[in-house]
């Protein structure tokens, strides 16, 4: 299959990948819809990921990093949603989905802990482990510190990047890498420290827009971060 020009590329994707997250949100929350979720969760964030395959992109190793990452985070999807209790293998999924994102990151410009963007991040990831230490199994406490931490230095990273590049894709990347950690925020309350209202909305729903974001940092030519 020829990858598409990409303009307009991200917006024709749009609407079936905004119809099946809201299938899956509804099936999550239904449980005579269920099967909605168990089919459109997974499907959604493959869709984000076809977007991104079909982007022409001058920067092809950004572009595989990505798309692994996507693959993975489907790989997390399905552990996540499934009745038994995969918490681990769907977290270990997201840790090396996260990892992919962040080789993108720095394959064209290595870390830069010095710069505010790391300082912002270690703060919100100290305080997120603060409100979900006392509840958190003792299994699970350093599973969930390298995540937490592999999270924080991916987003950090991305904004870091944006301070420095403005243009499209390093922004796309920047605030993509903020959604991923208030999903995971929200996820990690709802599960360890208190039931939020409609949490698959906000979580889902941020998680996806972190996901479309990322996907689409891809896209367009010459935008990529580097």
């Amino acid at each position: 299959m020829s990858r598409d020009s990409d303009t307009g590329l991200p917006w024709k994707w749009l609407l079936p990948t905004g119809a099946s997250a809201v299938l899956a949100i509804a099936g999550s929350m239904d449980a005579d819809l269920h099967w909605l979720h168990y089919l459109c969760k997974p499907l959604t964030t493959l869709l984000i990921a076809a977007m991104a395959w079909q982007a022409s992109q001058p920067l092809p190793a950004y572009r595989q990093a990505i798309l692994a990452g996507l693959l993975l985070s489907t790989l997390g999807d399905i552990w996540l949603m499934l009745p038994q209790d995969f918490f681990v293998f769907g977290l270990g999924s997201f840790l090396l989905a996260h990892l992919a994102y962040l080789y993108a990151l720095t394959r064209h410009r290595p870390l830069q802990p010095w710069r505010w963007p790391y300082l912002a991040y270690a703060l919100i990831a100290g305080l997120v482990l603060a409100v979900l230490w006392p509840k958190l199994p003792d299994p699970l406490r350093l599973p969930v510190v390298v995540y937490v931490v592999v999270l924080a230095v991916m987003a950090a990273q991305a904004a870091a990047m944006a301070t420095r590049q403005a243009h499209a894709g390093a922004l796309l990347a920047a605030v993509g890498g903020l959604s991923f950690v208030v999903s995971d925020a929200l996820l990690a309350i709802d599960r360890f420290h208190t039931p939020l209202p409609y949490a698959p909305v906000r979580v889902l729903a941020s998680y996806w827009h972190a996901q479309f974001l990322i996907a689409r940092s891809v896209c367009g030519s010459g935008t990529a971060p580097r």
